[in-house]
């Protein structure tokens, strides 16, 4: 017993040879006390509970060419894992700004960094939205490399209780910051039906927008709740019943997927962050500054390559990725969840 009498809280166990859900995968989650257990699952080409592999590192370390002394910007922290290898290459000189929204994620990833050596002489870390890399730029003076990776980390999607997968039990949220602003389910009981298919549409290319949006209001109006993951993917599956059966399933996985990307970026307002953040972009960055942006869906990579090309045309770049960087077959083989990214690089003139 401790010093208060109470004994101590034991771990929670599961059921069978293997742990299902995401609080019995406490060797996951503990990756500094079960490391050949992360290898092994690392090896299996899973991501473990609790961690984010970092997609196209070398791909992204060979655009920046990071030298010693230099001064950057990490855009989106995450877990860490691109801020670890641009801090390696800075080799104990120079400054790199890290910024993220999530609450719960982003005090654990600095003690990460902080132990091992990384303190604020080198990496200074800020809970702000990465629109804001005018303030940075301000503080920091011209960045010499800004990396932006788009992607939701595994630490969110994995988690049921941040409500980001279709595939397990959890509260509609999708909120990168779950303490600001509403969730997924309080927008869908604002939103009209136009709205709603309109959403599905431009930030999914959602082909079956009007069918589920009708179906998603028709519940609502009649009083049912749309209040977790797993209420929303039955209406839609419900929805698309009409599809030849050969058909069906597919068509229904991929609907879903494509409904909680869109309802995550509108609940965000990802697309105007993220147009924020690259109209400030080019005064961020010094003479010969590079940048480096990740992303993982067609609205993204669009928006990306329109600045890019515009900046280009009127001269204030002087190179530009003809075409994006993909991820080898390798890390895809390795982490499936790499498949869809992109890179686009630039520089600045």
């Amino acid at each position: 017993m401790d010093e208060e009498g109470k004994k101590p809280e034991r771990r929670v166990r599961y059921m069978g040879t293997h742990p299902k859900t995401f609080k019995e995968k406490y060797k996951e989650l503990n990756p500094e006390q079960y490391k050949e257990d992360i290898e092994k699952v690392i090896q299996q080409g899973r991501t473990p509970a609790g961690m984010h592999r970092s997609i196209c590192v070398q791909e992204i370390m060979d655009v920046l060419k990071i030298a010693s002394g230099q001064i950057g910007y990490d855009a989106t922290l995450g877990y860490g894992g691109h801020s670890l290898e641009i801090l390696k290459h800075l080799d104990g000189k120079g400054k790199l700004y890290a910024t993220d929204v999530d609450p719960f994620e982003l005090p654990r990833t600095k003690e990460r960094l902080n132990n091992l050596g990384y303190g604020d002489e080198i990496l200074v870390i800020k809970k702000m939205n990465f629109s804001g890399i005018d303030l940075i730029a301000a503080e920091a003076g011209p960045l010499n490399f800004v990396l932006a990776d788009l992607g939701v980390s595994s630490m969110q999607i994995d988690n049921p209780e941040r409500g980001f997968s279709v595939k397990v039990e959890g509260p509609l949220d999708l909120r990168l910051n779950p303490k600001s602003g509403e969730s997924a389910a309080d927008l869908l009981k604002l939103i009209s039906e136009e709205e709603l298919e309109a959403v599905l549409t431009e930030y999914s290319d959602e082909p079956f927008s009007q069918q589920i949006a009708e179906a998603i209001i028709s519940k609502l109006k009649k009083g049912g709740a749309i209040e977790t993951t797993t209420h929303l993917k039955y209406i839609i599956i419900e929805a698309l019943k009409f599809l030849p059966e050969n058909r069906r399933s597919d068509e229904t996985k991929k609907a879903c997927q494509r409904c909680f990307q869109a309802l995550r970026i509108a609940v965000n307002d990802e697309f105007d962050v993220l147009e924020k953040f690259l109209e400030k972009l080019p005064d961020a960055l010094t003479k010969g500054g590079k940048v480096a942006i990740l992303s993982f869906h067609s609205g993204e990579d669009r928006r990306v390559k329109k600045y890019f090309q515009h900046y280009f045309r009127e001269g204030i770049f002087s190179e530009i990725a003809p075409d994006p960087i993909r991820p080898s077959v390798e890390e895809i083989a390795g982490n499936p969840r790499a498949r869809s990214a992109k890179l686009r690089w630039a520089v600045k003139a």
